[in-house]
């Protein structure tokens, strides 16, 4: 039976969006599998908008949902009409945009709150027992809507090929139980139905980050 996998995207761009690479290794490897995808944005305006030349804010404003639909190809709808019952899986990729418009973590870390129509949604899933996969910054979302969740973004000890290792202490804070896996690995937090992997939260080679977001994939697709 075909699977039919929601996913959620916060913009388009690495620094105020989703992670391109990440969403096009999500949708490569969910079409390698056969899935059926739709993909979902908030109609909402980005916090800010980024240079990504320079890496520096601009003043001009931007809608999340027009942006993702640069990676859609104009294929996406309003994160509001999704209806969890029109699929068997969740999928959020990662990027500064998850951190920025699909929450606040951005700005207020552990004690960050995840906007409602994101928040909706995930509960949903869980509550429907339907899995959900999450990648690089993007575990920080269950961690605060699924208290005692397991996840892991990477490894826990900050180093050249782990910069953003802090945010694994942050995780169990909330409560949480970070498990430590290399970038080309998944972790599957069966009781929740939760797959993560790090993707970029590694400084690795895109084809590692590629493999890692597949084993996700799988997974996740196993538990549908």
């Amino acid at each position: 039976m075909v699977k039919r996998v929601a996913v959620i995207l916060a913009g388009c761009g690495v620094y105020d969006g989703t992670e391109i690479n990440e969403a096009c290794a999500v949708l490569v490897h969910l079409s390698r599998a056969g899935a059926e995808v739709k993909m979902f944005a908030p109609n909402t305006d980005q916090m800010h908008v980024v240079n990504h030349c320079e890496g520096k804010p601009q003043t001009d404003k931007r809608n999340v949902l027009q942006e993702s639909a640069r990676i859609a190809r104009g294929d996406v709808t309003d994160l509001a009409k999704l209806d969890v019952a029109a699929f068997d899986a969740l999928v959020i990729p990662g990027g500064f945009g998850v951190a920025k418009n699909l929450s606040d973590w951005a700005t207020k870390g552990k004690d960050c709150c995840v906007k409602p129509d994101v928040e909706k949604v995930i509960k949903a899933f869980h509550q429907a027992g339907k899995p959900i996969a999450m990648c690089c910054i993007s575990p920080v979302l269950a961690a605060k809507v699924l208290p005692g969740c397991e996840v892991t973004v990477g490894h826990d000890c900050e180093s050249e090929k782990w910069p953003y290792a802090g945010t694994a202490k942050a995780l169990g804070e909330l409560g949480c139980k970070h498990v430590n896996k290399n970038v080309t690995e998944a972790h599957v937090d069966k009781k929740n139905k939760l797959v993560t992997t790090s993707a970029f939260m590694c400084n690795a080679p895109l084809h590692e980050v590629f493999d890692g977001v597949g084993v996700m994939v799988t997974e996740v697709l196993k538990l549908a």
